[in-house]
């Protein structure tokens, strides 16, 4: 848990995802569209990528990826990102964590 705490909070949004995932690339094309640019930690090609599966596991995460960290704090999965952006609150915590500037 501390090292997923580490990485999560090493820049304004950080992605965990598997490079098999659609649904994870979905995710980072929109933070990229959005002019965010995340650290993404492919969790498949990560030698400590089971702990950290059942780190987000234990947050809540099912399934464990994509989980998204902005500013820090725990975010969500796809549909909690998703929600996020369909509302407009998604920019505006981009904002807040100076992932993207006006």
């Amino acid at each position: 848990m501390d090292r997923l705490r580490n990485l999560a909070s090493q820049k304004a949004v950080v992605i965990f995802s598997k490079s098999s995932c659609y649904i994870c690339h979905s995710i980072q094309t929109l933070f990229y569209e959005l002019g965010a640019s995340p650290a993404v930690h492919e969790l498949d090609h990560d030698a400590n990528g089971r702990e950290i599966d059942w780190a987000l596991r234990g947050l809540g995460c099912n399934p464990s990826v994509p989980a998204v960290f902005i500013g820090g704090k725990f975010i969500g999965s796809a549909k909690d990102v998703i929600s996020l952006h369909v509302n407009g609150d998604l920019k505006q915590m981009l904002i807040d964590a100076k992932a993207i500037w006006l």
